[in-house]
């Protein structure tokens, strides 16, 4: 492994990743050139969200890494463990898994259809669930193996449970998946934690469910995957059970100019994202 490339050589397996921030992490690793497999349904692009599985695959290429777009749903049992075993075959192992996938629906509790609720948690905390399960024998064999799901901080606060309970409940059961893993995996050397955004990110669900006008109001998703790097790249036995903030892991290494993730806007008009404490010169009354 290249002390410059620290993720050279490493095989990710990753829900989602045919746009935004599951994208953005995949093209930073890849960068080190990493092999990536993308587990997504999207095959053809959406009108309103942009990208594909493919799109995705080909970015990673360009971007050093070696890409297997693996067309299915993180909610079928059976394409789970298939996608598994296709990519330490195709790579050799597996050593990192990044739970990306993730539905959203804001709807309070009396709205909110129950397949809806079911959906999101089929996708976030069971999905997240069964791909970690069926790569534990490969990240035992792994280099410095690593589970990182992209969920928030837990915490009982009533405050954040006072709008969408549905969705804080799948947010809330995959980091539950992060604190179980973390203590089962734990003799095992496999890492498992948690990566959340202090602000909103400029993603389509931002845009086209959150609210329309947040852009500017938004930090770019590159600064998930700058975080999400200084994640993997930490030595998986010493770093495990941890429920990281973005800017929080940027800043202890070592980064001071945030003005590169802006998305147009000032520091100061930038929206919290949920479950996320105010930290610096943002305005609590722009929230998610």
């Amino acid at each position: 492994m290249s002390p410059t490339q620290p993720l050279s050589g490493r095989t990710i397996i990753m829900s989602g990743g045919s746009r935004g921030i599951g994208e953005a992490i995949a093209v930073r690793a890849a960068g080190d050139g990493v092999n990536v497999a993308l587990l997504a349904k999207t095959t053809e692009p959406h009108p309103k969200l942009p990208g594909t599985i493919h799109t995705a695959a080909a970015a990673i290429e360009e971007a050093g890494g070696h890409a297997l777009p693996l067309v299915g749903d993180v909610r079928d049992d059976d394409f789970v463990a298939s996608a598994v075993e296709q990519t330490a075959a195709q790579f050799g192992g597996i050593d990192i898994v990044v739970n990306n996938a993730s539905a959203i629906n804001l709807s309070r509790t009396e709205d909110l259809p129950m397949k809806v609720y079911d959906l999101m948690n089929d996708i976030n905390c069971r999905g997240s669930f069964l791909l970690s399960k069926h790569a534990i024998p490969w990240l035992r064999q792994g280099t410095n193996p690593h589970i990182l799901t992209l969920s928030p901080p837990i915490s009982t606060d009533p405050k954040w449970f006072g709008q969408s309970t549905g969705y804080a409940i799948a947010k809330y059961g995959m980091s539950l998946v992060t604190l179980g893993l973390s203590e089962e995996l734990r003799e095992d050397g496999i890492a498992a934690n948690s990566l959340w955004p202090r602000t909103a990110i400029d993603t389509a669900a931002v845009r086209n469910v959150v609210g329309a006008g947040l852009e500017t109001h938004s930090r770019k998703p590159s600064i998930m995957a700058d975080a999400a790097y200084e994640i993997l790249i930490k030595p998986s036995r010493e770093v495990t059970g941890q429920f990281f903030i973005d800017d929080d892991v940027l800043e202890d290494a070592g980064v001071t100019d945030f003005s590169v993730y802006l998305n147009g806007g000032r520091e100061d008009e930038l929206a919290l994202d949920f479950w996320a404490e105010p930290k610096g010169p943002y305005d609590p009354s722009l929230r998610l």
